[in-house]
């Protein structure tokens, strides 16, 4: 397995270094692309991440152009919704036949398509995590909770997504092949917008201690609940169906969980400064490009809390 597949990663964040580590160390012939500061770091450091307190570093290949008879077995794009597009359009004229964007969308796949055709595999990743100072502070939590997600636009089950599947047994990541993408990704756009913009504001961060309180617990609650009614007028199927059981709990217990969620860890690491920046641009984007959606269903939005 590992001496077959040849796999490029497009983007050196937090979700691409935290692959390339895993595939590394499974052996797969790994090369990270990247620019800038973070290309510089990469080449002169290795790729530094945290491991139970202490800093590691593992050696990667990493490119900051790539030729279009440079040609890999699957490139995975990790960057962020914003940038997706610019992305997709620095691979147009790359050769390489199958590409997997990792990436949220809240507005369907048409004009990623467009731009690179049925090479086209969406898929979402199972990891976060920041970096600091060069180093990457990554968690991939239980299976039971996230799994990397992929899938054909088609819902088919394909010679491509078996082996990728069998890539991230190799790397012993979980995953799962899910049949609609489609659905999968626009759901989770609304819980990333419900929840996120909450902490957020214009690159502003709220107070860590206002972002405890009932009010915006709250506010998540019936920002969550709209978009998915929303979303279901729109034809799109709530992926994965237990997130259904959200419209079905009072408004009160989605309240008390939500002040909990507030609460964490994952929840401080999304309030740093240069997560809320960058957090904020995507989430804009993916805000925006879902009112378009559903406005093109003639659906408009209403949120009263």
């Amino acid at each position: 397995m590992s001496a077959k597949y040849r796999v490029l990663i497009f983007g050196a964040g937090v979700i691409g270094s935290a692959y390339a580590i895993k595939f590394i160390e499974a052996g797969i012939d790994v090369t990270l692309f990247a620019r800038s500061n973070r290309f510089t770091t990469l080449k002169e450091n290795g790729l530094q991440y945290n491991e139970k307190g202490a800093v590691k570093s593992i050696k990667v290949n990493v490119i900051d152009t790539l030729e279009n008879d440079d040609v890999y077995d699957f490139i995975f794009i990790t960057v962020r919704y914003d940038r997706s597009e610019s992305a997709l359009l620095a691979l147009k004229d790359n050769q390489s036949k199958n590409i997997v964007t990792m990436i949220s969308n809240s507005n369907g796949f048409s004009s990623w398509l467009d731009i690179v055709g049925d090479r086209l595999l969406p898929a979402f990743p199972g990891a976060g995590g920041q970096i600091k100072d060069g180093i990457l502070y990554a968690r991939f939590p239980p299976k039971v909770l996230v799994a990397t997600m992929f899938g054909e636009i088609s819902g088919l089950v394909t010679e491509r997504t078996e082996n990728l599947a069998k890539l991230f047994k190799t790397a012993k990541l979980p995953y799962a092949i899910n049949q609609d993408m489609k659905a999968y990704l626009i759901t989770h756009s609304v819980s990333d917008i419900a929840m996120i913009s909450v902490l957020h504001s214009e690159d502003k961060i709220i107070d860590e201690k206002k972002a405890k309180t009932r009010k915006k617990a709250h506010k998540i609650t019936i920002t969550l609940k709209t978009y998915l009614k929303a979303i279901q007028k729109a034809g799109i199927a709530i992926n994965p169906s237990a997130l259904k059981i959200v419209l079905k709990f009072p408004n009160l217990i989605l309240d008390f969980f939500f002040m909990i969620w507030l609460r964490t860890k994952m929840v401080k690491d999304m309030m740093l400064p240069d997560y809320a920046i960058s957090a904020n641009n995507e989430m804009v984007q993916l805000n925006n490009d879902l009112l378009k959606f559903l406005n093109q269903n003639d659906i408009d939005l209403e949120i009263h809390a």
